[in-house]
């Protein structure tokens, strides 16, 4: 299935879905948050150290009164020089720096929910530092079209009691946002990422990717937001 004819079929369908996290349009705050270069108040010392890192990310949430931090579709981050798990195998290769899912920020055991019905694909724990930690693969259809949503940096125990072909309904809650011990060192988060084909992998799909790979890997991985339906609201 092509990109288009995979957003024309979630666009139909996108008045069905339940929330990913918990939001009251009116009520609660998003704060657009940049992890490229152009952030300047991110620098060695604050990405050196995690509990700094969540620090600064908590911070940022409470002086400006939102509920979540969110964003990085597409964006070339600077932030994936702190792990060798984005670096190229070979000296010399380029790093992974393109981000292919959202991240929505806040506090840890923050539920998330299945937008809708489905069934788990597969499910790992990536423990690498900078990895996804706590991962969630789920197996969707729309008019008889397959598709995949990846949920990362969950808390360790929401896939304990999990297994691959298990079916989970619209609304459950199928996870929360991890701690920094199991969800890669990062502050908490849910990296949400789209994936048309999962290109035989399980419980792990690369949600970056090198900048010369741009277009294949946006082709697989359509914008998020399809789902989330939270950038409308955004303050500008």
């Amino acid at each position: 299935m092509n990109t288009a004819a995979f957003q024309n079929i979630i666009r139909k369908y996108q008045y069905t879905f339940h929330r990913v996290v918990d939001f009251v349009p009116g009520k609660d705050q998003l704060l657009p948050m940049d992890f490229t270069q152009q952030n300047k108040s991110l620098n060695s010392e604050i990405l050196g150290d995690e509990h700094i890192f969540s620090d600064y990310v908590l911070q940022k949430l409470q002086t400006t009164n939102s509920r979540y931090g969110i964003g990085g579709y597409g964006e070339n981050r600077t932030i994936y020089s702190i792990s060798p798990v984005f670096d190229g195998a070979q000296p010399g290769e380029e790093p992974r720096r393109l981000h292919l899912g959202v991240d929505i920020w806040g506090p840890a055991g923050t539920k998330v929910y299945a937008f809708m019905g489905g069934m788990i694909h597969s499910l790992a724990f990536n423990d690498q530092f900078g990895d996804y930690g706590a991962t969630l693969i789920l197996l969707h259809q729309l008019d008889g079209f397959p598709f995949y949503t990846l949920y990362g940096h969950l808390s360790l125990r929401d896939i304990e009691t999990l297994s691959a072909g298990q079916y989970v309904s619209i609304g459950q809650a199928i996870g929360h946002f991890g701690e920094l011990h199991e969800n890669g060192h990062w502050p908490p988060h849910l990296h949400f990422q789209i994936i048309l084909d999962m290109e035989l992998k399980e419980g792990d799909y690369p949600g970056v990717c090198k900048y010369s790979e741009r277009d294949k890997y946006l082709a697989n991985c359509p914008d998020p937001d399809l789902i989330l339906q939270l950038n409308r609201y955004i303050k500008a």
